[in-house]
């Protein structure tokens, strides 16, 4: 992420994009929690309302059966009046299948039914105080029913249970009748965790079947809490997710359940927030469409700044840029401008002063190198016009004008080569054989000087492909630098090498060397460690070795001297 496309890119993400983002996140998010602390609110509601009913329906038929067993106890009934109470209260109350009277320990005294009881004192009563209710269970109509038992005590200080059967139908119904919304539906769950009624048809049949309700029901049961906040718990099923929220009834220990599908409960909330989702997505858009696009307008303008900087340093000094507005960028694009019109004005002052430096230089080594050999054929005219019959100085005469000529005529092909290349015909040449001749040539210049001049040539054939002139140019060229470089009693060495593919030359002196910053520059033009001369020899040589597809390159080191190598592809020799 370091172009400037991504840290713009970065910036905008940062700026506009996560303020919006994390806005809509917080913005959802509340919405959803306010959503269902609302509908927890209002389904709990409903749930205690329910409980509540259920607690005052088994209160209100635990009341009139305490009415019977204070009418029971008040008066000295005989055994068949008070079997004509029992009959006359299931008579008055159809709520009541049966009624009978039991004995603390159990046993029953009467019953309102003529068949067999089937009644039965609850186990609880040995310790309970007051009203008991029993499961619920299903009647021969298929209906739940359960018992409910209340305890009295006698004129004679006795204490008896009233127990009746009483239908849950009425409660059932009721159960069935209460709707949260469209298909939200409330259940009643008994303590031991069996369903004792259900709204929803399609688990009616756990009522008939005593299924218990699902994992999740049965978590919710344990969770709520009499007088706690209401919490909205979510219930997974196979037909969708519910939000379900819970009451307790004290007495019987039930629980009631209020159930709906999620999708409806949150009805207003989901749709609120895929409005929400729309919106922020909306703006989300437009942000980062309008940020592109001024971006793109931004940074066009960088990159015509970035190509016309990169035209400019690979010397297309025409390159400008063209900036529209008044901004920081249009002005560095002014000054751009500015600048290069001004690095063009330096460039052809610099050319100008090149050129004249350059035509000094060749001036100057054109004096130094040409002054001297005309000098000596000027003095040599002057001394043949007095002494034109002395046969034996007329031979040093046309000795001393063949070598000045010579000279002058090497300085004017150096200049001549420096424009065009050199015409070369190549043929397989023996590159030991004309090592040798080069170094014949320039022993008497090593000898003059005071040095050793010693060949170290390879036993092996040296044949390369070259021109035997232009070969011999270069390696006299070599030689002769190492000779001026090195001071009397020093030592140059000319060796070659031969491997299975290549054919080296080297030319080792051990003269005072070459400074490592002008080492690069060695083979340029005009360029030379020499405190006379043109600088030609080693640019030519470069031209040559390059002409003949060999390479050339040097290692020095001040105060121990400088190698120069040449290698060369080797070739087959000549047939004869």
């Amino acid at each position: 992420m370091t172009g400037i496309r991504a840290r713009f890119a970065m910036l905008v993400a940062t700026a506009a994009v996560a303020p919006l983002l994390i806005y809509g996140i917080v913005s959802v998010g509340s919405l959803r929690t306010a959503t269902e602390q609302s509908v927890a609110a209002g389904n709990s509601a409903v749930a205690r309302q329910v409980a509540l009913r259920i607690q005052q329906y088994f209160e209100n038929n635990g009341r009139v059966l305490a009415a019977l067993g204070q009418e029971l106890a008040g008066t000295q009934l005989s055994e068949w009046q008070q079997l004509r109470v029992l009959r006359n209260y299931v008579l008055e109350f159809p709520e009541f299948s049966e009624i009978a009277l039991f004995d603390a320990d159990g046993t029953r005294r009467l019953s309102s039914r003529a068949t067999p009881s089937e009644l039965r004192l609850p186990h609880a009563a040995a310790v309970s105080e007051g009203l008991l209710v029993t499961a619920p269970r299903l009647d021969e109509d298929s209906l739940p029913s359960a018992d409910i038992a209340v305890p009295f005590v006698t004129a004679s200080g006795g204490r008896l249970w009233i127990v009746a059967g009483i239908s849950l139908e009425s409660l059932w119904r009721a159960v069935d009748s209460i709707h949260v919304g469209q298909r939200g539906y409330a259940a009643v769950i008994d303590g031991s965790g069996r369903v004792v009624a259900h709204g929803d048809p399609d688990k009616k049949r756990m009522i008939a079947s005593g299924e218990s309700p699902t994992t999740a029901e049965q978590a919710l049961m344990e969770t709520v809490e009499e007088n706690g906040p209401p919490r909205l718990h979510t219930l997974r099923s196979p037909g969708g997710d519910l939000v379900a929220v819970g009451a307790k009834i004290q007495n019987p220990p039930w629980t009631v359940i209020i159930e709906q599908p999620r999708t409806e409960a949150l009805a207003v909330a989901l749709r609120l927030e895929r409005q929400l989702t729309a919106a922020i997505s909306i703006a989300l858009l437009a942000t980062v469409v309008a940020g592109s696009w001024w971006g793109r307008s931004f940074i066009r303008r960088i990159f015509a700044l970035t190509t016309a900087t990169e035209a400019l340093a690979a010397g297309r000094m025409d390159a400008r840029v063209t900036l529209t507005g008044t901004d920081e960028i249009a002005q560095l694009g002014t000054r751009f401008n500015a600048m290069a019109n001004r690095l063009v004005e330096l460039q052809e002052e610099i050319r100008k002063q090149e050129r004249q430096a350059m035509f000094g230089r060749i001036a100057a080594g054109l004096v130094h190198d040409l002054s001297h050999p005309i000098q000596n054929i000027g003095n040599s005219c002057k001394l043949i016009q007095r002494i034109f019959n002395d046969a034996e100085y007329r031979a040093t005469f046309a000795q001393t004008v063949d070598r000045e000529l010579s000279t002058v005529k090497r300085l004017l092909e150096d200049l001549r080569n420096m424009a065009r290349p050199i015409p070369l015909e190549k043929a397989p040449v023996d590159l030991n054989a004309a090592l040798m001749i080069a170094i014949e040539t320039m022993a008497p210049h090593a000898e003059t000087a005071g040095l050793t001049l010693r060949a170290e040539l390879s036993p092996e054939p040296t044949f390369i492909e070259a021109d035997l002139f232009a070969i011999g140019r270069v390696h006299r060229n070599l030689i002769l630098n190492a000779i001026q470089a090195t001071a009397p009693g020093g030592m140059v060495v000319v060796s070659s090498a031969v491997t299975a593919q290549r054919v080296t030359v080297s030319v080792r002196d051990t003269g005072t060397g070459i400074a490592p910053d002008r080492l690069q520059a060695i083979f340029e033009d005009f360029m030379t460690t020499k405190r006379r001369g043109l600088g030609l020899g080693l640019a030519i040589s470069r031209k040559i070795v390059e002409q003949l597809g060999g390479r050339i390159s040097v290692t020095s080191e001040v105060g121990k001297g400088t190698t120069f190598v040449l290698d060369f592809a080797r070739s087959a020799p000549a047939r004869a």
